[in-house]
């Protein structure tokens, strides 16, 4: 494509061209968008190229007043008879020279549309090292020149070691967080199923929503044949298959089959297929097992006295007069110890009481409302439907697909399933298991909607889940444990989670929202436009890219829940 001639760099003594922006006119018809790439002709027979920021239209009037006056003094009805000289007056941050040359631009330079190669090096979308697609990009849109571009980045900035995690946000529904996770989640499995080398990947995936993630092994359903057509055309544009995702495994919590309600939003005649098909299984927590993960039952309680934390400590521990030397083995004795230390009762050979009745008596409440009467808090696992997480967890292949089933829990619970999975994943891949000839894969990445449920500023400090996490955000990526995390409101996540993030994609979201300190890195325009963005769109920010990218994904390609 030959570079089309479109306007000229303005400098003028009010706003004079920098290292770091320049301004330049253009015709007034022309159709230009903020994210547009173009091309300035610049000394040493180089160029730059800069990211457009904003557009405005002005005219030679001197004031509001004078289109008034023009216009018969404020008739609708007259056409002004004074032809006013008009022009579109375009700012853009410089994001490239291909000579390394940064001076200010030349008032009256040249400045053309780029070809799409020339938008590849300048936007720092051609480095072809482990890329991985992350969507489309389309430039001038709606005219004769337009370009549209895979986007590929490196994915050891979002994968580690050079930068890792994600974070997602936009308000519900119209942001498709869940579904652009599940595009990045697809691209990266796809990659390594064609990669030689030693890397490896698996995914943990918390379903939180219906059953939304409940069949991502099944095609969707287009609503017709010219629809499917244009979403596996995006797909096989981006080079990646129109098939749903391979290697996946569903876990729901336990109950027994014939219960007249069902932990999960399955049917049940989908659950007895899936069952079948040997793709599920429930899982369940027997006391002696998993009592060690009983502290993610109380993420959400702020124990500032640390007494819960000081009741959890003496629970494990093999030494202790009440609770050690296997005295307690299952669910319904835990309750009934409880019990009795929330009356006041003593054991023998205790010198004082250490922890309060009314503590005990708190714990009981909790504890009781939680594993009372459900069959998830049971036994240990019976035959080959039943199983624990955390077994299933240690024994994750490479680009296996684990998804775990929250929906239907209440809160307490949820927290309990998710913050024991993410301390399983930790332990794993800490080399707990090395003993045992169990090898993890390289990679596990663990993508959990609505984020803010256990990570948000409002977190109690000593939360047990929010502390999990920081640890893996902070420390995961030298383990290889990569978070996915999403939310609605991005303003209400710990600030030390987002800001571990390598890769953060805004959806859209309200001006409410944008008026934040989260998003005062962003030009105004750009904050604007996350306001009014359509879905399937996002703007991606990456360490591999020298300004931010307005983005699109196509459609799922697995089954969807109406």
């Amino acid at each position: 494509m030959k570079n089309k001639l479109i306007g000229r760099i303005v400098a003028t003594e009010k706003s004079p061209t920098t290292m770091d922006k320049f301004q330049f006119w253009t015709n007034s018809d022309l159709k230009l968008n903020a994210f547009d790439v173009v091309k300035v002709k610049h000394i040493d027979n180089s160029y730059s190229y800069g990211v457009i920021e904003n557009i405005s239209h002005i005219t030679d009037a001197q004031s509001f007043l004078t289109n008034f006056i023009s216009s018969d003094f404020g008739d609708v009805n007259v056409k002004s008879p004074t032809l006013r000289i008009g022009m579109n007056y375009v700012e853009a941050l410089i994001a490239f020279n291909d000579k390394n040359i940064y001076t200010p631009v030349h008032s009256d330079a040249e400045v053309y549309l780029a070809t799409s190669e020339e938008i590849s090096i300048a936007l720092g979308l051609n480095d072809e090292r482990n890329d991985l697609v992350c969507g489309l990009l389309k430039m001038y849109e709606d005219t004769a020149e337009e370009v549209t571009l895979p986007v590929k980045l490196n994915s050891q900035f979002i994968l580690g070691p050079e930068g890792s995690h994600l974070n997602i946000s936009g308000i519900s529904g119209l942001a498709s967080k869940t579904s652009y996770a599940m595009f990045l989640i697809k691209a990266i499995q796809e990659k390594y199923f064609k990669s030689k080398s030693e890397d490896s990947v698996a995914f943990v995936i918390f379903n939180v929503k219906g059953k939304d993630l409940m069949a991502i092994h099944l095609e969707n359903n287009f609503d017709s044949d010219s629809n499917r057509k244009k979403i596996f055309d995006d797909y096989k544009s981006l080079n990646l298959s129109t098939n749903s995702f391979k290697n996946v495994h569903y876990f729901i919590p336990y109950n027994e089959a014939r219960a007249s309600k069902q932990n999960t939003y399955l049917s049940k005649d989908e659950i007895k297929n899936y069952l079948q098909e040997r793709k599920l299984k429930k899982f369940k927590y027997s006391y002696s097992d998993d009592k060690e993960s009983l502290e993610m039952l109380f993420a959400e309680i702020d124990d500032t006295t640390q007494t819960i934390e000081s009741i959890i400590s003496k629970i494990i521990d093999e030494t202790d007069p009440d609770f050690g030397n296997n005295q307690i083995s299952t669910w319904a004795e835990l309750r009934q110890k409880v019990d009795i230390l929330s009356q006041g009762s003593q054991s023998s050979g205790r010198k004082s009481n250490e922890i309060s009745v009314m503590s005990w008596r708190k714990f009981k409440r909790i504890l009781n409302k939680a594993t009372k009467d459900d069959k998830m808090f049971g036994t240990r696992p019976g035959d080959d439907s039943e199983c624990r997480l955390a077994e299933e967890i240690k024994n994750i292949k490479a680009n296996d697909i684990y998804v775990i089933d929250i929906a239907k829990l209440p809160t307490d619970k949820q927290a309990f399933v998710f913050g024991g999975a993410l301390k399983n994943i930790y332990e794993l891949k800490l080399g707990e298991f090395d003993d045992e000839g169990i090898k993890p894969p390289s990679k596990i990445i663990v993508f959990i909607d609505e984020l803010n449920k256990y990570a948000s500023k409002d977190s109690p400090k000593m939360s047990p889940i929010l502390r999990e996490i920081l640890d893996i955000t902070e420390r995961g990526r030298s383990l290889g444990v990569v978070l996915f995390g999403a939310e609605q409101f991005r303003s209400n996540i710990h600030p030390r989670v987002t800001g571990n993030c390598s890769t953060h994609a805004y959806g859209r979201t309200n001006i409410i929202e944008t008026s934040t300190k989260d998003y005062s890195n962003l030009p105004s325009t750009y904050r604007n436009m996350l306001t009014r963005l359509n879905q399937g769109e996002y703007i991606i920010q990456n360490p591999i890219f020298r300004s931010l990218l307005k983005i699109r994904f196509p459609f799922p390609l697995y089954k969807q829940f109406k």
